[in-house]
């Protein structure tokens, strides 16, 4: 199977001679207060992004506050336990934002909070490395991401490694030793998997769920061509699953799997007017259903940043909630982030 078989469902580096020919934009509601909630820190073979690259793309004009790192297999450890390899990233992530607090960089407080990697499906003995990604966190680290996402066609590239770990008993026992020390599970799953997304929050109702990028909705290989078939049925899994209260679901990251515009191709970036048109059928309905207090926006850069830029980016996001009253805003840009990830900056 080829790890990277398309353009779409897949990250690449970012085109900046490409970016520069969007349309300049000023940013929309430049005081209100963000914390973006889901962003990468990592040195790739083609793609470097730490501190200064993050900050930037920051430097927008948007009021960014706060951030959430979200794991993303980087610096993990060379050598000791294999399962306690990816404690590296969250010492790396600590280093990172030590300087964001020290000042010198700006008054944005990045990664407030850490959401690292273990493998919960070890069960029971996840706690010895959940318990390392605390101590190594320093008060930062709040949850963990173990992708479930994968889907039978190979066009599609996968982040589990077979199907079904959301429902098995080992993912049980280890979700539930997560929830016991009071860290969130962020879920990444696509639109055809969130039935066991919903399991996983009926069976573990003391587990906070955070839903990644608006439930995983597909736009290429097999879903190509098929957008109102995917979007019925994304619509009717996430209707079931707003019934289930310890779910929050970050809006946004639909720029590599949703796959609604060729930035592969397209002679400039969207407009923030034009991609809030593609991304609004699933935004809106997130908002309708979960409600502000159980919904969050993320940037999910750098990988959004192959399809539009930061500042961009978060104009789209306040397009779309541009009738929401100023207490909606506040909880969707920043509130729901601070009380579900227990953040201390921002």
């Amino acid at each position: 199977m080829p790890e990277t078989p398309t353009r779409f469902g897949r990250i690449r580096a970012p085109r900046e001679d490409w970016l520069a020919k969007a349309e300049p934009e000023a940013p929309l509601e430049p005081d209100l207060a963000i914390i973006d909630t889901h962003h990468h820190l990592w040195d790739r073979r083609d793609h470097r992004y730490f501190l200064d690259e993050f900050l930037a793309d920051a430097d927008c004009g948007h009021n960014i506050v706060a951030t959430v790192f979200e794991e993303c297999h980087a610096m993990y450890r060379a050598d000791g336990p294999e399962h306690l390899r990816v404690v590296g990233e969250t010492e790396f992530v600590v280093g990172i934002a030590a300087m964001s607090r020290s000042g010198r960089y700006g008054p944005t407080r990045v990664a407030a909070g850490i959401v690292g990697a273990a493998d919960l499906a070890r069960g029971d003995a996840v706690e010895e490395v959940l318990t390392a990604q605390i101590r190594a966190g320093g008060g930062r680290f709040c949850g963990v991401r173990h992708s479930g996402a994968w889907d039978a066609d190979p066009v599609i590239g996968n982040n589990a490694a077979a199907p079904g770990l959301y429902r098995s008993a080992d993912f049980a026992r280890g979700l539930d030793r997560l929830a016991a020390l009071g860290l969130v599970f962020d879920a990444w799953a696509f639109h055809t998997q969130l039935d066991e997304v919903i399991e996983l929050a009926s069976a573990h109702p003391e587990a906070t769920i955070v839903l990644c990028h608006c439930g995983g909705p597909l736009g290429y290989g097999p879903y190509a061509g098929e957008q109102e078939t995917v979007r019925t049925q994304w619509l009717a899994r996430m209707t079931e699953l707003a019934t289930r209260p310890n779910v929050v679901v970050k809006l946004g990251g639909m720029m590599m799997r949703l796959a609604a515009y060729d930035y592969g191709t397209a002679p400039r970036p969207p407009t923030s007017a034009e991609l809030a048109e593609l991304w609004r059928p699933y935004i809106e309905p997130c908002l309708e259903l979960f409600g502000a207090e159980r919904c969050m926006a993320e940037s999910n850069f750098p990988v959004e940043k192959m399809g539009i830029g930061y500042g961009a980016l978060w104009n789209v996001f306040k397009r779309i909630t541009a009738n929401a009253s100023a207490a909606e805003k506040a909880a969707i840009y920043s509130g729901t982030a601070r009380r579900i990830y227990g953040l201390a900056d921002g």
